[in-house]
C-alpha cells in the first residue's frame, strides 16, 4: 500500500472530531490584523476574499460579508451587489494568475444544502481544470492538492 502525506490535514480532522468551534471563523478571522495567515486575499468595504482552508482545488476562494447573516435575502442591497462584484473580480484575478478551464461557483444555504458554515454566508469560487479528478478522487475518496496554500496565496496576492 502507498502512502499519501497531506499533514496539513490534521487541523481539519482535530476540528472535526472536537466538534464545531466558537465563535465564527468568517466574522473572526477578518477581525484580525494579519491577512496573511488568515488567507484574506482582499478587503471591500462590505465584504472580503478570503482562501478556503479545506479547499477543493488549489484557488478555492470564498467571498463572505464582513456582517454575520445567515440568509441571502438578509443582505443589504450594497452589501449583494458589492459581494457580486467582489465574485466577478475573484474569477477574473483566478482566470489571470491559475488559468482553470472552468469554475464551480455557489452557495450552500443552510447544514443540510452542505454548507459547514451555515450561520454566515458566503459564495465558494472553486477553479477546474481538465482531468482535475482522477482515480484517486473517484477510487478512494481521496483529493490530491499539487500546490500549498501559503504559495496559491502568495500568487493571488500577488495579483490583487
Amino acid at each position: 500500500m502507498k502512502q499519501i502525506w497531506a499533514p496539513w490535514r490534521i487541523q481539519y480532522i482535530k476540528i472535526a472530531q472536537a466538534g464545531k468551534q466558537k465563535g465564527c471563523i468568517l466574522c473572526d478571522k477578518p477581525k484580525q490584523d494579519d491577512d496573511a495567515s488568515n488567507y484574506i486575499l482582499y478587503r471591500g468595504k462590505k465584504n472580503y476574499i478570503i482562501l478556503n482552508s479545506y479547499p477543493y482545488n488549489p484557488g478555492h476562494i470564498m467571498i463572505a460579508p464582513y456582517r454575520h447573516v445567515a440568509n441571502l435575502e438578509d443582505l443589504t442591497d450594497e452589501e449583494r451587489n458589492e459581494h457580486l462584484k467582489i465574485v466577478s473580480f475573484g474569477i477574473g484575478v483566478l482566470k489571470k494568475v491559475l488559468a482553470p478551464n472552468g469554475f464551480n461557483i455557489g452557495m450552500n444555504l443552510g447544514r443540510i444544502a452542505g454548507a459547514g458554515i451555515d450561520d454566515h454566508i458566503h459564495t465558494h469560487i472553486v477553479p477546474r481544470w481538465q482531468g482535475d479528478t482522477n482515480f484517486m478522487t473517484v477510487v478512494a475518496d481521496v483529493r490530491v492538492m499539487p500546490e500549498a496554500l501559503a504559495a496559491t496565496y502568495e500568487k493571488l496576492r500577488k495579483e490583487i
